[in-house]
């Protein structure tokens, strides 16, 4: 792997990490407590985000959603972006989370579940896949099978673009889905490729990390290229889910880490278990 490989001394158990070099392609503002993590396992971390959370281009849509939550059976969260942006424009028009306790609510992940239970709403259903199949899956079994989601009112606030999986197999089994945009991710105003391209050319990347599908088209973009293998030749790939390895796939990457769990925490520990295991 590329890098030069630590001694026996420096790969203490507590610090698998030492002597790596992996870079982050998440949102800025998301990944400290990610480079924070790595960096305690002993990486050298360089950031790269490639993507950038901003408000949606207009908010109308859920506004109009917001003042009529009383037609919705369900709230789902697929992600603490939505949660964070939702519960802003519900405040910022002089509602209350409260207003949600009539609804039942779904959250894809433990991180999206806690920061909703931080903000005093209940969640009724948090998926064993922290995916959209999985939350599809644990919706209609909570229900008490496919015949109980007919005719049932789902609000989603999500990202301005994402898979359209769960709103159609909702609607497919005869439930009304209002998608409204919470938030968008957009490439940044500055990047770092002067940086990363030089340390890819001399071979010091160990290890590149991609928590969304949006994370691996954006550095496709950001290098101009539909073919990722090259520039990343003897870099190991460690995307978050099978969904962002898919994607990841399509820029002719094979993943090398893929952690059981669908959260930043478990790919953190994915990386530090591969680089353990190779001693």
């Amino acid at each position: 792997m590329a890098g030069e490989v630590p001694s026996a001394a420096e790969r203490k158990p507590e610090r698998p990490l030492a002597g790596r070099t992996i870079v982050t392609t998440r949102a800025r503002a998301q990944s400290a407590e990610f480079v924070s993590e790595l960096e305690r396992l002993g990486a050298r971390v360089v950031p790269c985000p490639t993507i950038e959370i901003v408000e949606p281009e207009s908010y109308a849509l859920m506004d109009e959603a917001v003042e009529n939550l009383y037609g919705y059976d369900w709230l789902i969260f697929t992600s603490v972006n939505g949660v964070d942006y939702f519960l802003r424009r519900l405040e910022e028009l002089g509602r209350d989370a409260g207003e949600l306790d009539e609804l039942r609510v779904c959250a894809i992940g433990e991180a999206t579940a806690v920061r909703l239970r931080e903000a005093q709403v209940h969640v009724d259903v948090i998926p064993e896949q922290f995916k959209a199949e999985g939350a599809y899956s644990a919706i209609e079994a909570y229900v008490g099978g496919r015949d109980g989601l007919n005719r049932l009112n789902f609000l989603i606030p999500r990202a301005a673009v994402a898979r359209d999986y769960l709103p159609k197999a909702l609607e497919e089994a005869g439930a009304r889905v209002d998608v409204v945009p919470a938030y968008r991710t957009v490439p940044p105003q500055t990047s770092e490729r002067g940086r990363v391209e030089a340390l890819l050319a001399g071979g010091a990347v160990d290890c590149i990390t991609f928590t969304s599908s949006s994370t691996v088209t954006n550095f496709a973009r950001l290098f101009d290229t539909t073919d990722l293998s090259e520039l990343l030749a003897g870099v190991a790939v460690a995307c978050i889910g099978d969904i962002t390895a898919a994607t990841a796939a399509e820029y002719n990457l094979r993943t090398d880490i893929l952690p059981g769990e669908y959260t930043v925490p478990a790919l953190t520990r994915a990386i530090a278990d591969y680089y353990s295991s190779r001693g």
